[in-house]
């Protein structure tokens, strides 16, 4: 059997391609690929040929936060059934190394991310029509959600993870610079958290609109009106909490000017090197945490997806047949607009 997937060779250079479906081994399933969105690496592997030292050296296919219908299943696999929705975790850590011994696999010396140019040779990623994966990373969804709301289950559970990293954030008050993916559904987790405040800033309306949609009490546009957020600098800052998800050096100065005293901020948001003002954040005694991926979080953003505790549905902004990825991921480097770009197969 042929399957179509699209597969990048450096910088704007992305091809649709078709290959054999690898056969099914014991433990594996052969799912039928029905939707994939863009992620910020993805469109950095598209845009830039990479981000930072992380570079496309070899043809890779990208995708790692996507969802199918089990088509077939390999010896030995229970607990899945023929024609059901699943979202891929695309998270394999090698469970024997020092970090996964310590039960935190998150940081495993020989994890496999799918869809990450990260390791050479690459981690092979889901954008494709026929996908072969261990059961293992296959987590039922239900069936009152879309194909493109359980795709949102990866995105999800970093930002699930993100605000677990907070600890404790009932009737606190939040701020969350950057509303973009990331930053909206950490929005709508830090809602589902017990926050009793969000603010969101960003630099489009559009997004702006949506961060509304998914939680956030209060919008600012900090290219418009970036005197809004001078109020909450007042008596040494007003947030309890802040997450950072642009990266964006002005955007880290307002969270540390915003923060009280010993209030905290999760780096979301990645980069290379900043300034920071370092007074400030000694001064202040902040605590500034970093946060990346997720773990048990992603059981978690499925089912909360699945009940739609947490509906995703306003952050998913188009959708493409895999056949033009070249334009979804043009689409997705259009943030006046776009949001959650999603492919879709078959």
């Amino acid at each position: 059997m042929q399957t179509r997937f699209a597969r990048l060779y450096g910088q704007r250079d992305l091809k649709i391609e078709e290959d054999l479906v690898p056969d099914l081994r014991e433990g594996q399933v052969l799912l039928k690929m029905a939707a994939g969105g863009i992620c910020g690496s993805d469109l950095h592997y598209y845009q830039d040929g990479g981000f930072g030292p992380v570079r496309v050296r070899e043809p890779i296919i990208p995708g790692h936060e996507a969802a199918g219908y089990v088509e077939a299943l390999g010896a030995g696999v229970s607990g899945l059934t023929v024609g059901q929705l699943v979202a891929v975790n695309p998270s394999q850590p090698c469970g024997h190394c020092r970090f996964c011994r310590e039960g935190l696999p998150i940081h495993c010396l020989d994890m496999q991310f799918m869809g990450s140019a990260m390791r050479l040779p690459h981690a092979q990623g889901m954008f494709r029509d026929w996908l072969v994966v261990p059961a293992r990373q296959c987590v039922p969804v239900g069936e009152t959600v879309t194909a493109g709301e359980a795709a949102c289950a990866e995105p999800l559970a970093v930002c699930l993870h993100a605000v677990a990293r907070a600890g404790d954030l009932k009737g606190k008050r939040v701020l969350v610079t950057g509303a973009g993916p990331i930053g909206v559904l950490t929005i709508a987790a830090a809602r589902h958290a017990g926050a009793a405040e969000i603010v969101a800033t960003d630099l489009t309306d559009a997004a702006l609109e949506r961060a509304t949609a998914m939680g956030a009490s209060q919008t600012i546009n900090a290219a418009t009106d970036a005197g809004a957020l001078s109020a909450f600098e007042g008596d040494k800052g007003q947030f309890d909490v802040a997450f950072e998800c642009s990266a964006a050096a002005p955007a880290i100065r307002t969270a540390i000017a915003t923060v009280r005293p010993r209030g905290l901020i999760v780096q979301v948001g990645v980069t290379g090197d900043v300034t920071v003002p370092l007074n400030a954040l000694v001064g202040k005694e902040l605590h500034w945490i970093g946060t990346q991926r997720f773990d048990q979080e992603f059981v978690q953003a499925v089912d909360l997806i699945g009940r739609r505790e947490i509906d995703v549905r306003p952050i998913i902004s188009h959708s493409f047949p895999v056949t033009d990825a070249v334009k979804a991921f043009e689409q997705a480097g259009d943030r006046a607009t776009a949001c959650k770009v999603q492919l879709t197969f078959l």
